[in-house]
């Protein structure tokens, strides 16, 4: 297979280089594997996944507003939303300033922003539990007259994200969508005490399902499971199988997307 030419860095991967300049010393994650990793896709050369990587539209946005260090770790997740969602926007949180361009971001009218969180800490009158309708796109289709869905994801571990609701006034007047998945998390490379607490990245494909968004939430679930398959079998020095219901999922995608006679 060959593989091919390096996409453009996106906003979690700028974000992450943007991080690590500023940085005094190295970054080195713990408990992961250790060498050399691609730089598109964070895993062993040998195990890499660029060439798989999913190209499906997505009428809906992802603003990700991620921890100090979270762009830096190789198993987060936000990093595949980018990977798959074109219109994803990643920003470093800090409480006492917020980046100007996060701020023109949630004021800019072709986007309708819902900060997505559990219910069940927020005051019961911002909590949403399906988009506002100015956001919602006809059954079957992934384009739509009026605003688009921007999910807000607050990347970080789960003490951190709820400090950063909490601290955060800029989005206090946004609506907060509660979701309501029946399913458990299948994340694998970092376990919540939690079973209802899922990754960013199946956060992200639960959003893009209810923003209609089908083929790139079955896009974003079959890349995060791709992922850490190959993330685990790197680390334990094994070989990927490469016809997993996943990595077969990615192909039909691909071959969906592939115009006809090309």
């Amino acid at each position: 297979m060959l593989k091919p030419a390096p996409a453009a860095p996106h906003a979690v991967s700028r974000l992450r280089a943007a991080r690590l300049a500023r940085s005094s010393k190295p970054f080195l994650a713990r408990g992961g594997m250790k060498g050399e990793r691609c730089p598109g896709c964070r895993i062993n050369p040998a195990h890499c996944i660029c060439p798989l990587q999913p190209q499906v539209p997505a009428r809906a946005g992802v603003c990700l507003i991620m921890a100090d260090i979270e762009a830096l770790k190789p198993s987060n997740t936000g990093w595949l939303i980018a990977d798959v969602v074109a219109d994803t926007f990643a920003f470093g949180w800090a409480r006492t300033e917020v980046d100007p361009a996060l701020l023109a971001l949630l004021a800019d009218p072709q986007w309708l922003p819902v900060v997505v969180f559990p219910g069940e800490f927020v005051v019961p009158g911002r909590v949403v539990h399906t988009l506002p309708p100015a956001a919602q796109a006809p059954q079957g289709t992934s384009t739509a007259p009026g605003k688009r869905p921007l999910f807000i994801l607050l990347d970080a571990t789960w003490p951190e994200a709820r400090k950063m609701f909490r601290k955060s006034p800029y989005l206090d007047a946004l609506p907060v969508l509660s979701l309501q998945p029946e399913q458990m998390s299948r994340y694998r490379l970092r376990r919540s005490r939690r079973e209802d607490h899922f990754c960013t990245s199946e956060v992200g494909a639960l959003c893009l399902e209810l923003a209609g968004d089908t083929r790139a939430a079955l896009a974003l679930e079959a890349w995060l499971e791709v992922y850490t398959h190959h993330y685990l079998q790197a680390k334990h020095q094994l070989p990927p199988q490469l016809d997993t219901p996943a990595h077969l999922a990615l192909q039909h995608l691909a071959q969906e997307a592939t115009p006809a006679g090309g």
